[in-house]
């Protein structure tokens, strides 16, 4: 699942262990979140969107992800 943790992150200036630090999880959970290797749990998000001042929705890119799910989909059809 794409994500915009990487580009905030960067915006704010933090570290991956800074916000690692700041959501409790492993420097190497971001890092996996940033890949796309791993999608966070929702109160991970909700913890991350909270640091961002962003909402879940934005943080995990939803709407662009249903979007291509659906397309997904409606290829398959």
């Amino acid at each position: 699942m794409k994500t915009r943790v990487r580009e905030l992150r960067t915006a704010a200036n933090m570290t991956q262990q800074q916000l690692a630090d700041l959501v409790h999880v492993s420097s190497r959970t971001i890092i996996s979140i940033e890949k796309e290797q791993y999608s966070p749990s929702l109160m991970l998000a909700y913890r991350m969107a909270q640091v961002f001042g962003v909402t879940v929705e934005d943080l995990c890119c939803l709407r662009e992800n249903k979007e291509f799910e659906d397309k997904q989909y409606e290829d398959l059809q």
